[in-house]
C-alpha cells in the first residue's frame, strides 16, 4: 500500500514538473525548430535558383524587380508547410531594403515600429526598433534568435542569410500564452494532489487487500500445518502466479500429510514387528530359566528360536537403517563404469548353496557381449539381493527364478522373473510402498521393507522401473540402467 502511494506521489511530482517548468521551454524549443527549417527552406530555395543562372532581383532605374518564378516557388514553398500555418517572412537585401514581405499574421511585429525594449542573446539592444535594424542584425549574425515583446503579444523571430551573403531571411510568429497556462496548471495542483492522494490511498488499501489475501490464506495455512494440521488446503481459484503458489501448497500439503502417514504406519508395524521377537525372546528365555534348564533337547529347541527371533530383530533393524540411509540421501551413490553381465553373474553364484539346499533352479540369462553401464555397483547389487530374495519367497512348484540382463534403447534393461501365485492388479501400485504386503503375503517371513529400499535405489539413479504380474503364472520385476557417457577420444600423437 505504502508503494503504491508513493508511485501516485512521484507521478504527480513528475507532472507537476512538466506542465510547471518544462512546459514553455520545450514549446519554445518546437516553435524555434519550426521555424528555422522554413527559413532553412527558404534560404535553399534561393540557392537553387542562383544555381540555375536566375536573379532574384534587381533594380532598374530606381524600381525593384523581383523574378516572378522565384516568388511563385516561394508562395508555393510556404503554403505546402503544414508545420507553421501563421507567420511572417521578410526577404531583404544588402541594401536593408525588402524585396519580399509575407504576412500571414495579424498582427505582425515583425513590421511594427513601436517594439518595447529588449537585449537579444546576441547582446545588442534597440529602442523602438525598425524592421531596418532586424535585418541589420541578422547579416551581423547570420543565424539569429529571439523574441519580440509588443502590445500584450509575443512573437519569436529566426534570422538567416543566404549562400552568397546578399539577401537575409526573417521569419517570426506568434507564440502562445504558455506560462500563464502552465501557472494556472500550478495552481491547480494542490487540489489534484489532494484528491490523487484520497484516490491513491483508497485504490492502494483495496489493491493490498484483494492482492494480499491469498497470502494471508497461505500464511494462515501454514501456521496449522507447523501445528500439525496436514489436511489443510487453500483456494485455488486464481488463475494466476498466486493461484499457481496455492496449488503447489495443497500439493506440498498433501505430500507431507502422505509421508507423515507412511512414517506412522512404519513405526506402528516396525514397532510391532519388534515386539513379537522380543516377547518370544523374553518368553523363551524364561522357559529356558525356569522349566527345560535340564531338558536338552527342548532347551536347544527353544534356544533355536531364541536365535531365530533374535536374528529376524536385526535383520529388521538393519532394514530400517538402510531405508532411512538410503531415501534421506545420507548414502551417495558413486556411479562407476562396470559390466552390468558380471555383477549378474557374481550376485547369481551366491545362491548355489541355497538352492542346492531347497531343490530350486536359479537361470542367469545374459549376453555372450559386455553390458556396461554407469551405476554404484554395491547399490545395484544390493537391489538385485532384495528383487531375487521377493522373487525366492514367490516362488513357484516348479523351483525356478530368473536373472535376465539384456541391452536395450537406454542401455540394460534387467529382470528377475518368477513363477509364483502372482500379485492382484489391485496391489501392484502400491506394491513398492514402504512396509506394504499384498494379502497373498500375509504371514510370510521378511521385514516388508526390500521393495521399499529397491526403489529407493533405483530413484537415486533415475531410473525407469517397475512390475508385471499375472496370477497364477508369476511375476516380473524389472528396472532399465543407462549406458555410461561417452569419454573423449585421445587425440592421436603425431610420431
Amino acid at each position: 500500500m505504502l508503494f503504491l502511494t508513493f508511485i501516485c506521489l512521484l507521478l504527480l511530482a513528475l507532472y507537476w514538473l512538466l506542465s510547471t517548468q518544462m512546459l514553455e521551454p520545450m514549446y519554445n524549443r518546437r516553435i524555434e525548430d519550426q521555424l528555422a527549417a522554413q527559413a532553412d527552406s527558404i534560404v535553399e530555395l534561393m540557392a537553387a535558383t542562383e544555381d540555375e543562372g536566375e536573379i532574384i532581383s534587381a533594380w532598374d532605374f530606381g524600381t525593384l524587380v523581383v523574378n516572378s518564378g522565384f516568388r511563385t516557388r516561394l508562395y508555393e514553398n510556404l503554403s505546402a508547410n503544414t508545420q507553421l500555418t501563421n507567420f511572417c517572412v521578410d526577404i531583404s537585401d544588402s541594401t536593408l531594403r525588402s524585396i519580399i514581405t509575407i504576412e500571414n499574421l495579424y498582427p505582425c511585429l515583425l513590421h511594427n515600429s513601436t517594439l518595447t525594449s529588449r537585449t537579444d542573446e546576441g547582446g545588442f539592444s534597440w529602442d523602438k526598433s525598425t524592421v531596418i535594424e532586424m535585418r541589420r542584425a541578422c547579416r551581423r549574425h547570420g543565424s539569429w534568435t529571439y523574441t519580440l515583446n509588443a502590445g500584450g503579444g509575443s512573437q519569436m523571430m529566426v534570422g538567416r542569410m543566404s549562400r552568397d551573403g546578399v539577401y537575409s531571411v526573417l521569419v517570426s510568429t506568434s507564440l502562445v500564452h504558455v506560462a500563464e497556462a502552465g501557472q494556472v496548471m500550478g495552481d491547480m495542483l494542490p487540489s489534484i494532489v489532494v484528491l490523487v492522494l484520497v484516490f491513491a490511498l483508497a485504490a492502494a488499501w483495496l489493491f493490498s487487500q484483494w492482492f494480499t489475501r491469498p497470502l494471508r490464506a497461505l500464511s494462515r495455512a501454514a501456521r496449522q500445518m507447523a501445528r500439525g494440521n496436514y489436511t489443510v488446503q487453500v483456494d485455488t481459484a486464481r488463475r494466476d502466479e498466486l493461484g499457481d503458489l496455492a496449488a503447489d501448497f495443497n500439493y506440498m500439503a498433501r505430500e507431507v500429510q502422505r509421508s507423515a502417514q507412511m512414517q506412522r504406519d512404519l513405526l506402528a508395524n516396525v514397532s510391532h514387528d519388534l515386539r513379537t521377537p522380543l516377547t518370544l525372546i523374553k518368553g523363551y528365555a524364561e522357559t529356558v530359566r525356569d522349566i527345560t534348564g535340564d531338558d536338552k533337547a527342548h532347551r536347544d529347541e527353544q534356544l533355536n528360536i531364541i536365535v531365530d527371533e533374535a536374528d529376524r530383530l536385526t535383520a529388521l533393524v538393519s532394514s530400517v537403517m538402510e531405508l532411512s540411509k538410503v531415501t534421506s540421501g545420507a548414502e551417495k551413490c558413486e556411479r562407476v563404469r562396470f559390466d552390468m553381465g558380471q555383477l549378474c553373474d557374481e550376485v547369481s553364484e551366491r545362491y548355489e548353496a541355497v538352492c542346492a539346499q531347497n531343490g530350486w533352479t536359479l537361470k542367469l540369462e545374459i549376453p555372450d557381449q559386455p553390458l556396461e553401464v554407469w551405476a554404484d555397483p554395491s547399490m545395484i547389487e544390493r537391489a538385485l539381493h532384495n528383487l531375487l530374495g521377493n522373487a525366492m519367497h514367490h516362488i513357484g512348484p516348479d523351483g525356478v527364478f530368473i536373472l535376465r540382463a539384456e541391452p536395450c534403447g537406454e542401455g540394460v534393461r534387467v529382470e528377475v522373473e518368477d513363477h509364483g501365485p502372482g500379485i492382484p492388479a489391485e496391489d501392484l501400485p502400491r506394491i513398492f510402498e514402504r512396509y506394504y504386503r499384498a494379502r497373498s503375503d500375509a504371514g510370510k517371513a521378511g521385514t516388508g521393507l526390500g521393495l521399499s529400499i529397491t526403489k529407493a535405489i533405483f530413484q537415486q539413479h533415475g531410473f525407469r522401473f517397475g512390475v508385471q504380474s499375472t496370477l497364477g503364472k508369476g511375476t516380473t520385476f524389472w528396472f532399465t540402467m543407462k549406458a555410461p557417457p561417452e569419454e573423449p577420444e585421445e587425440e592421436e600423437k603425431e610420431s
